[in-house]
């Protein structure tokens, strides 16, 4: 693991949250973006070397949405970038994590990423993430 890339933080209204947020953090949203494959509008924030993820469900039915109705808004995931996304599932599965997914996806912000299971990591939702070069 290189660093902590960001914390994903699951919101009812975005639009709202970025406002709070940029309050909160004395910073503007730096970026926006849809990601149709989770069905989730996504705005980070720069604090640092890291970042807040704001998500808010597009659809009812997506995992934001089901959190949110079951938990409230709130933390959703830590997200860490790793040098090699492949080789870290890998070893990863090695040690007995189970993977969300068998290979990464794309995700928010130019990332390929992948998330483990909470029940295999400390009641966690993990989330791998590797920049897209």
């Amino acid at each position: 693991m290189v660093r902590i890339e960001h914390i994903g933080i699951a919101v009812e209204n975005l639009k709202d949250s970025i406002e709070l947020y940029e309050q909160l953090l004395n910073t503007p949203c730096y970026k926006t973006e849809a990601v149709e494959s989770e069905f989730v509008e996504t705005a980070f924030f720069k604090v640092g070397d890291s970042k807040i993820e704001l998500l808010e469900a597009s659809d009812p039915n997506s995992a934001i949405a089901k959190f949110i109705a079951k938990k409230g808004q709130g933390i959703h995931h830590i997200a860490y970038e790793v040098e090699n996304i492949h080789a870290e599932m890998k070893r990863l599965e090695a040690l007995g994590f189970e993977l969300l997914n068998k290979e990464p996806k794309r995700g928010a912000d130019n990332k390929l990423v992948c998330f483990l299971h909470p029940k295999t990591s400390g009641g966690v939702l993990v989330e791998l993430c590797q920049e897209i070069v």
